[in-house]
């Protein structure tokens, strides 16, 4: 055998490895989302979950917005990031005990559900589409583990 050949099969063997394993990086995080929590659900099961209550809530102009806010991500993980951020979005409408989807849930479910790097874009929407933004720097400034914590106890007051 060459050594053209030999380098071939050493890049080939290289290339499979690198591939199968962001393959099985990808396919693990999504087993991790269907192991049951303590509640007895997944993530994937609560995210099915509100999406399936809050499916009749959605007006035309928030799912338009929503398709707005999810246009940078890449259309093959697109399905993906509408599912968990409209989820969240139907999470905070319930809480709050809405009748629909209005703007302002949904600007506070996209900032709960995104990372912040993500944040710079949603001002850059809205700054677009003349929308204030400061009645959210609250939200701008918590990080996602402080979203989790915060919303529970929050929306548990609002109960009382």
């Amino acid at each position: 055998m060459s050594i053209i050949m030999d380098y071939f099969i050493i890049l080939w063997g290289i290339l499979l490895i690198t591939l199968m394993s962001i393959g099985g990086f990808f396919m693990f995080r999504k087993f991790l989302k269907r192991l049951p929590k303590e509640d007895g659900k997944s993530t994937l099961d609560w995210e099915e979950y509100y999406m399936e209550l809050t499916r009749h809530m959605w007006e035309s102009e928030e799912k338009k917005l929503l398709e707005e806010l999810i246009s940078p991500v890449p259309e093959l993980f697109r399905d993906v990031a509408r599912q968990k951020i409209a989820s969240k979005i139907g999470e905070v409408a319930l809480k709050k005990q809405q009748n629909k989807i209005t703007r302002d849930v949904l600007i506070e479910g996209y900032i709960i559900a995104t990372p912040k790097r993500d944040h710079k874009f949603l001002r850059k929407t809205l700054r677009k589409k003349h929308i204030d933004v400061t009645p959210y720097e609250a939200l701008f400034k918590l990080s996602p583990e402080t979203y989790r914590s915060g919303l529970k106890q929050r929306y548990s007051k609002n109960k009382s």
